[in-house]
Parts: C-alpha cells; sequence; structure tokens
C-alpha cells in the first residue's frame, strides 16, 4: 500500500538516526568514562529499548483506517466527476465531426466550435492535474496527522516505561534483527486505538 509505504519511509529516517545514537552511546560512552578506561570503550547496560512493527501498527490503526477510507471517497467521487466531464466532451466532439462531415454546419461556425472543444480538452487536462495535486496534497497531510498522533501517544506511553529508544521495524527496513521479547506493537496499538475511541466521541 502507497500511503503505508511512505509512512514506513519517514520513520525508518527517525529510525536511521535513532540507531546511529544507540551505537554511538552504547559503544563510545561518555568523554569522563573513556579517560577512566584509558582508551578502552565502555558499554553502558542500562539503555532500554523496544520497538513497534510500523506496518502491523499503521494498518490496524483506526484513525489510519478511517482517515484513508475519507481520502478514498474523495478520491472517487473527484475521478467520477472528471469522468463525467470527459464522457461528455467525447460525444461534444463526435457530434462535431459528425456534423462536418455532413456539412450540416458552416465553416465560421465549424472553427468557432473547433476553438470552444480546444478549450474544454485543456481544462479538462487542467482539472485533472489539480485533482491530482489536491489528493496527492491531503494524502501527506493525513500522513503527518497519523505520524504525528503515533509518536505523540508514544511519548505519553513512554511516561509509565521509561525507553530510551522505541524504535521502528518494518520488513526491508534498517532493523534486521529484533528480540521478540522487545515488540511492543500490540500494546501501542491498543492504545492509540482507545485513545483515538474517546477523541472521537
Amino acid at each position: 500500500m502507497e500511503t503505508m509505504k511512505k509512512l514506513s519511509l519517514v520513520l525508518n529516517f527517525i529510525l536511521v538516526i535513532a540507531v546511529a545514537v544507540l551505537f554511538y552511546l552504547q559503544f563510545e560512552g561518555t568523554p569522563k568514562a573513556q579517560k577512566a578506561s584509558a582508551g578502552k570503550k565502555q558499554i553502558t547496560s542500562d539503555f532500554q529499548v523496544a520497538y513497534v512493527n510500523i506496518d502491523t501498527l499503521i494498518a490496524n490503526y483506526q484513525m489510519f483506517i478511517d482517515k484513508r477510507a475519507n481520502l478514498m471517497d474523495k478520491r472517487d467521487e473527484s475521478e467520477a466527476e472528471l469522468q463525467g466531464k470527459s464522457q461528455s466532451f467525447e460525444r461534444d466532439v463526435r457530434d462535431f465531426q459528425n456534423k462536418v462531415q455532413k456539412g450540416l454546419i458552416t465553416r465560421t461556425k465549424a472553427q468557432m466550435m473547433q476553438q470552444e472543444l480546444g478549450k474544454r480538452e485543456q481544462e479538462l487536462y487542467q482539472m485533472k492535474d489539480q485533482l491530482s495535486y489536491k489528493l496527492a496534497e491531503e494524502e501527506q497531510v493525513m500522513n503527518r496527522q497519523v505520524l504525528n498522533a503515533i509518536m505523540e501517544y508514544l511519548e505519553e506511553y513512554n511516561k509509565d516505561y521509561g525507553y530510551h529508544y522505541i524504535l521502528s521495524n518494518a520488513f526491508g527496513g534498517p532493523l534486521l534483527y529484533s528480540d521478540e521479547g522487545l515488540n511492543i506493537t500490540q500494546d501501542v496499538l491498543t492504545g492509540l486505538n482507545e485513545a483515538y475511541e474517546k477523541e472521537s466521541k
């Protein structure tokens, strides 16, 4: 799904930064620790890390489901409107060609009709581009809203757990292995949907 892929890319970018910082902190240690170890690297053991499967989280997050359904409805309405105008244009073109072939209109009238049809064709192209742009913009905003809601919830969620990092795991992403015991996807998903349900009432 294109929308989920876009959200996954955003969260995977955040993941890369988080993992880089985590590795630095774990394997480099603090400046004081480096001096005390006479050049030996210190590995801290007090880091608490968890992860969520972002594909599963998004696909089952009711906020995303509702917003995606709403976006699809708008897309269908826009496509139906564009298709209706296109079919009307095609009928008028056929009618124009038929009149010209049968000599039912003057040359002057034919030129005027041809110019009008050309103008309508350009308007159809513009309408198609505008609708595509509008839907793409709305999809981008939707993705940001879903991502923002997830990140705000995780900030609140983490007050009870104190994780140093909550990473995003997705198939094909930079996180190639993870201990299933660190997977908090279902817990986060339950909390997200409960919070969304309360807000929706």
